[in-house]
């Protein structure tokens, strides 16, 4: 078993290999399956290999779908804590600092998936990596916000019944039921306390403060490379947040001007996603002038 938990796109090519080499994956780099699905859900079936969701919201999809039949999935819903801007007015979205943008409400996560709870692209790639893991249409998968990341995700079936995965905002769960599946180990750290958080909300994501989740559904609706194209300048554009090159509303603004201007390919091979890629940081450090 390989655990992928590299940052970025860099981190579908150790995916790739490993699925060749007959070893499944415990996958944590959800740009693996961003920036390589199709090709990589290709070589799962040719190889006989599985992936295995560490993200969280992955994983609590997997876990309500063991023992039910894919057809009578009525649809995923995925949840996002809505980051730390959920309730700032979008008009101050321009004076975002980087330091705000890195203090998350729930989680302890390292600074780039931290920027990307932030502009909810996160939650974006978490939307297609739902599509290639789980094999169901655009449509079929739903964001909501749920401040209080205790729900991981949900299913809900054709006859109305959803079932839902829930815990502590802490890694240590799902981590522990991909590397032992398809067994559960005792794991005491931590234990969510019903009586101690009484109050689950939800709310509807706000697409006009959040652009990249569209974005992520409009890559994923056009298909061939634009979700590489989603994927790299999030990337680049992320570091030159962090390095104080650029604005936080800078971000989406420049994916999807990159997005508007790519035209896209058919990704039969390997080499077709790394052309993308290339083409696409030349395009993006251009802008940038980095």
């Amino acid at each position: 078993l390989l655990l992928n938990a590299l940052v970025g796109y860099s981190g579908m090519l150790p995916t790739f290999k490993a699925i060749q080499n007959g070893v499944n994956v415990a996958l944590a780099n959800k740009e693996s399956l961003v920036v390589g699905g199709e090709i990589i859900t290709k070589e799962l079936s040719k190889n006989d290999v599985k992936l295995f969701p560490v993200d969280s919201e992955h994983s609590a999809i997997w876990q309500c779908l063991i023992g039910e039949n894919i057809d009578e999935i009525n649809k995923l819903i995925l949840t996002g804590s809505g980051g730390p801007f959920r309730s700032l007015p979008i008009s101050k979205f321009k004076n975002i600092t980087k330091e705000q943008a890195l203090k998350h409400p729930n989680w302890d996560m390292g600074s780039k998936i931290t920027i990307d709870s932030a502009t909810m692209m996160n939650k974006g790639f978490e939307i297609i990596e739902a599509y290639w893991l789980f094999n169901l249409p655009i449509d079929k998968i739903q964001v909501i916000i749920h401040p209080q990341s205790i729900i991981h995700s949900m299913v809900e079936f054709i006859d109305g019944s959803i079932k839902a995965q829930l815990g502590t905002p802490n890694m240590t769960i799902p981590i522990n039921f991909a590397l032992n599946y398809p067994n559960r180990t005792f794991n005491d750290s931590y234990r969510f306390d019903f009586l101690e958080s009484n109050s689950l909300t939800f709310e509807e994501p706000d697409i006009k403060k959040f652009k990249c989740i569209k974005l992520a559904y409009d890559a994923l609706k056009l298909g061939g490379s634009y979700p590489i194209v989603l994927n790299v300048v999030n990337d680049i554009c992320v570091d030159a947040f962090l390095n104080d090159k650029i604005s936080f509303i800078d971000i989406p603004n420049f994916i999807d001007e990159a997005m508007q201007n790519h035209n896209s390919t058919n990704l039969t091979d390997i080499e077709s996603i790394f052309d993308t890629i290339e083409q696409t940081k030349n395009y993006i450090n251009n802008k940038l002038r980095l």
